[in-house]
């Protein structure tokens, strides 16, 4: 289902985290369940992942995250300030120790010039600790945009370091 490179690099976070005794939670727009669903082809995954929210619209981050409504409509949902607030909503909403966050334009419309297509923001937040988030602009299609954003939100969970999580 899976281009291998996006398979390894889920089996190693996956593997990583389970050594750590650390679990992650998902928080997707753009890529509409990809992360999740490329840590969950992995067999036994269910040691580390413990939910994903798919958030597609912004009443449902709204809903299922906490996003205020009002910083969606500052900001736009294609923000840093709405991907830091739906990685600080999935761990409030769930039991991850460490969650991620992508909301972008993957295309082939919904660009602007100030949000191009391939325009992604991705955080991450560890239980008590600082979220992070970057802005990424990655070419390509719809596809090649999706598939970048999956690599890089699990190349950003591996490198949220499991062991400054605080229990």
């Amino acid at each position: 289902m899976f281009p291998d490179h996006i398979r390894e690099l889920a089996a190693k976070l996956l593997a990583e985290y389970e050594l750590a005794g650390y679990t992650v939670a998902t928080a997707e727009s753009c890529t509409g369940g990809m992360i999740a669903g490329a840590l969950t082809d992995i067999a036994g995954s269910s040691r580390v992942v413990d939910r994903g929210f798919v958030t597609y619209s912004n009443v449902a981050k709204s809903e299922m995250l906490g996003v205020p409504p009002s910083l969606i409509y500052a900001h736009g949902a294609v923000s840093p300030e709405v991907a830091v607030a739906m990685a600080v909503g999935a761990l409030a909403k769930s039991k991850a120790d460490v969650t991620v966050a992508v909301t972008g334009v993957a295309g082939p419309a919904g660009g602007t010039p100030e949000k191009p297509v391939g325009r992604v923001y991705i955080a991450t937040a560890v239980r008590r600790g600082a979220a992070k988030h970057k802005e990424y602009n990655f070419p390509g299609d719809r596809e090649a945009v999706r598939l970048a954003t999956v690599q890089t939100a699990l190349e950003r969970l591996r490198a949220a370091k499991p062991e400054t999580a605080i229990r």
